[in-house]
């Protein structure tokens, strides 16, 4: 139930960029214990508005009420005063602390003027085990998977016992079980009366948690839905202004040639387990299975990040010498990572400089680059991906996370690649880019091209892939068609169950 003032009110916020209006007076009320979710397409003004409510961005014109009270969020310190806790989509760990030193970082509790490193323990344990986090307080945040990294946050955010928690894309990179467990969490602090915003691109979520929907499109409330009313196709209506077919793609089987051949393969992750598959040309092979399955390191080595221990990668036969970036990319071999702003792209560069990196000697005359020959080309592919920009200048940095996912295809694409990889290719994109992503990939396998990928989405292996390698501790338990496959074959395989 809501109360009849809201915890936290904005209205009429703008908030102006050179060049771009990024809120064009939004209006979001949150009430206790009520689940608002925000959707919107990458650039819609989610992010900005919340940086305004997290006290990161102060809006041009607009107020916010506090219990009903005229406030004014200008810093961080003064948001969490007022009881705003955050869960940003980009995680900012410090890798060189351990589980409880982020989790109470700079709120560390103290006796006698020492951190009191017993209570800090103790607390962030009963925060662990309230998200059925198995993993131990000291454990450095280096030894942790992405998706656990997400969870620590989550904890971080919990700790602070707010009255108004944002989530934004939470769930981005969480397994289903995972995600089951955060969505009770959600559920248990609406019953504490806390008021939850949540934003993702996660439609099936927002239908399971939300009690309101909020809407935004090109920085302006694009409407609203009551808990009855709330679908999928009225949510992706309010977002694009049109329906979208379900993301699903035609599969075109098997035919062509073994593009890639991986055989006998170890590595460093789990040293006694190997894993053997081929993919096709024109074919869409997914490597589906739980987080810490391996899937991630096998794509890394097999694009020579990671160097095999053991095990054979070919590439049309011949074979790719492991652990050598510079030969895997030679023969044919991109990778869309899944951490796109930490490994996948330099985002202090610009569009330009992001996506001619690995193709510099093509842009290059006696060691010099052509700048001219470099913007036309990359102008070029932001066209083809319909990347939103007003240039290629743009430093990467400021894009938003669907249009960064582009500039990292992009710079693949402008090598041409045999076999390319996508590691959690539609990870904190929306509905309209995972579109325009699957259509990417479906012109690729159709112009020969095999494409590689790992994801965690179940509506995406079932819908995008034409056959469905499953790994489980290191080793493929199954492969399956998209004919054969269904969402309990895929977990039984995926949790080592390989019975009928």
């Amino acid at each position: 139930m809501t109360t009849s003032t809201p915890i936290l009110e904005v209205r009429g916020i703008v908030k102006r960029y050179p060049g771009v209006t990024a809120l064009g007076g939004v209006s979001l009320s949150i009430h206790s214990g009520e689940v608002v979710a925000v959707i919107g397409e990458n650039g819609a003004g989610k992010s900005t508005l919340m940086k305004v409510l997290g006290g990161i961005v102060r809006p041009d014109e607009g107020e916010i009420l506090h219990d009903g009270k005229p406030v004014q969020i200008d810093s961080v310190n003064r948001s969490v005063e007022l009881g705003i806790g955050f869960i940003h989509q980009e995680l900012n760990p410090l890798d060189n602390l351990d589980v409880a030193g982020n989790v109470f970082l700079g709120r560390e509790p103290s006796k006698w003027g020492l951190i009191d490193y017993r209570k800090m323990h103790a607390d962030t344990a009963r925060l662990l085990e309230q998200l059925a986090l198995p993993i131990s307080v000291d454990t450095p945040l280096t030894r942790l998977s992405l998706a656990q990294r997400q969870m620590v946050e989550i904890a971080k955010a919990l700790s602070l016992n707010a009255r108004v928690l944002i989530m934004d894309e939470p769930t981005s990179s969480l397994t289903l079980s995972e995600t089951a467990r955060l969505l009770q969490v959600v559920r248990d602090l609406r019953e504490k009366g806390v008021g939850v915003v949540y934003i993702s691109h996660r439609l099936g979520e927002v239908t399971e948690v939300a009690d309101r929907v909020v809407a935004l499109k090109d920085g302006q409330n694009a409407g609203a839905l009551a808990r009855d009313e709330i679908d999928h196709d009225r949510m992706v209506r309010l977002m694009v202004g049109r329906d979208l077919e379900r993301m699903t793609l035609p599969s075109y089987g098997t035919s062509g040639d073994v593009r890639l051949s991986v055989q006998g393969l170890r590595t460093n992750r789990y040293p006694s387990k190997e894993v053997s598959f081929e993919v096709r040309a024109g074919e869409i092979f997914c490597l589906a299975g739980l987080v810490g399955a391996g899937r991630s390191e096998v794509v890394q080595t097999i694009f020579g990040a990671d160097p095999a221990l053991n095990g054979v990668i070919s590439i049309d036969g011949a074979p790719v010498r492991s652990g050598n970036l510079r030969e895997a990319i030679a023969a044919g071999i991109g990778l869309v990572p899944e951490d796109r702003r930490e490994v996948g792209l330099l985002v202090d560069w610009n569009i330009r400089e992001n996506m001619t990196l690995p193709n510099l000697r093509d842009f290059s005359s006696k060691g010099l680059v052509q700048r001219g020959a470099e913007e036309v080309a990359a102008a070029a592919q932001s066209k083809a991906l319909a990347v939103k920009s007003p240039s290629t200048q743009v430093r990467c940095a400021n894009l938003s996370g669907g249009n960064q996912q582009k500039v990292v295809l992009g710079k693949w694409l402008l090598s041409k690649p045999k076999l390319l990889i996508l590691d959690e290719p539609t990870r904190g994109v929306d509905v309209g880019a995972k579109a325009e992503i699957y259509e990417i990939m479906r012109r690729l396998t159709n112009e020969g091209v095999a494409v590689l990928m790992v994801s965690s989405d179940m509506e995406e292996v079932l819908g995008v892939s034409d056959r469905i390698g499953v790994m489980h501790e290191g080793s493929l338990s199954g492969t399956l068609t998209r004919a054969e496959a269904t969402e309990e074959k895929i977990m039984r395989l995926a949790v080592g169950r390989n019975d009928e």
